[in-house]
């Protein structure tokens, strides 16, 4: 754990939490609260779709805690302060974007976008990718990236920190804009997962499913949809990101492998089929209401720059938003 010293200057007391902080469970708890903050505008808490998406959310994390408690993952999950990722702090929710992409910043939040809602044919398809994203919590995959993070955090709060006391003019206005700005390009230029990754989270992902009631078959059913619209590669030989079609295949093979024990574990759906069809369209509607200011303009670049978790490929506006961070990063 790490202790954030209390300065006059906020950025400078974010600046000595990062040269001190290290990929603990800790670390990525605060830092995934903090980008939250940032991604908020963007968030549709309107009643019935948030409960929807907790309700989903927690029946996987109940799941991967009874798995867990029977031995599941290794002594590493049973332990008290692995407890965290099985609690009721996790929060799973539907943010109001373009872009179809689900991720996590690997602490207590994951995230659905809104046209990745409307691209799911049935809940099975939401779950697998619900499930996905828990698995990338469950397996410390932010972690892993957690060093490289800081050095780009810390180099944009550190020059922040030198525009708060350089700038002549408009200063406290431009130290806020910059140092925001650049402190979450930072961080949201450094999020994504490497193949090895992806490929535990959707091994991890479909047992936590399977566990939680869904049908095995179904898993690997939006990766195919997604194939279907033209969003594979021909080859994952030079790419980060598995095939939709490698994924698809994996996914029929452990269901086959299964056998017909898997079907006592199956329980009905959150949501019936009627009701999932109106909460995609209530969803689609909340977020075409959303207000639109500066606030969720910032949330929803953020959210189209994370790299796709879904997809084989990252769709065009990943790369304009990414270009838009990087030149915030460089005070531009």
């Amino acid at each position: 754990m790490y202790v954030t010293r209390r300065t006059g200057n906020p950025l400078l007391a974010l600046l000595l939490a990062l040269c001190t902080a290290c990929a603990s469970d800790r670390a990525v708890i605060d830092q995934a609260a903090d980008a939250h903050r940032e991604l908020e505008p963007a968030v549709i808490d309107q009643g019935e779709l948030a409960n929807y998406i907790q309700e989903l959310g927690h029946r996987v994390v109940d799941a991967a805690q009874a798995m867990s408690q029977e031995g599941y993952g290794g002594k590493e999950y049973t332990r008290p302060d692995a407890q965290w990722m099985f609690s009721d702090d996790l929060r799973f929710h539907l943010v109001a974007s373009d872009t179809l992409n689900a991720f996590t910043t690997g602490g207590e939040h994951m995230y659905v976008y809104t046209q990745l809602l409307a691209n799911c044919r049935s809940e099975d398809e939401l779950a697998a990718v619900v499930a996905h994203e828990y698995a990338h919590v469950y397996g410390r995959h932010v972690h892993k990236g957690m060093n490289r993070q800081y050095a780009v955090l810390g180099g944009a709060v550190a020059a922040a920190i030198l525009g708060h006391e350089l700038a002549e003019e408009n200063k406290e206005e431009w130290a806020a804009i910059s140092g925001t700005l650049a402190l979450y390009a930072g961080q949201f230029l450094s999020l994504g997962f490497t193949r090895d990754d992806e490929a535990e989270a959707d091994q991890l992902g479909f047992d936590f499913y399977v566990r939680a009631g869904w049908d095995p078959a179904r898993f690997g059913d939006f990766f195919q949809n997604l194939a279907d619209q033209g969003y594979d590669e021909e080859s994952d030989t030079f790419s980060d990101h598995p095939t939709l079609r490698s994924r698809v295949a994996a996914a029929q093979a452990r269901a086959a492998a299964l056998g017909p024990q898997a079907a006592a574990l199956r329980k009905p759906p959150v949501a019936t089929a009627q009701r999932f069809a109106k909460l995609k369209q209530q969803a689609l509607a909340a977020a075409a209401q959303k207000p639109k200011d500066q606030s969720l303009a910032v949330a929803q670049t953020l959210l189209a720059s994370v790299p796709t978790c879904v997809a084989a490929k990252d769709p065009p506006e990943h790369h304009a938003a990414r270009a838009q961070l990087k030149a915030a990063a460089a005070g531009q």
